[in-house]
């Protein structure tokens, strides 16, 4: 019973690994196509950054885009390489 048990929770967790690499794969492929102004849904180059936001100099940036064609709306998470020395400006 316990071999069962095992076996069905490996099979759950290479699934839900294989699921999460095939997605950030995907998304690693749309932020390519939306660095270079084209939709990754519609294609065509209508791709325009509407919202950009910041937890700090060191943080992560989000940033957000949308077509203005088909009106599709993506978010992606980026490193923000900042300032470099980590001070921030100061």
């Amino acid at each position: 019973m316990n071999f069962y048990l095992l076996f069905f929770l490996l099979i759950i967790i290479v699934g839900s690994v294989v699921s999460y690499i095939y997605f950030m794969k995907e998304k690693k492929a749309q932020l390519r196509a939306i660095e270079q102004g084209i939709c990754p849904k519609c294609e065509t180059p209508n791709m325009e950054l509407i919202d950009q936001r910041s937890t700090g100099c060191s943080g992560p940036k989000m940033l957000t885009f949308e077509c203005k064609n088909c009106k599709y709306i993506s978010t992606f998470h980026v490193n923000n390489n900042g300032c470099g020395s980590g001070s921030c400006g100061r």
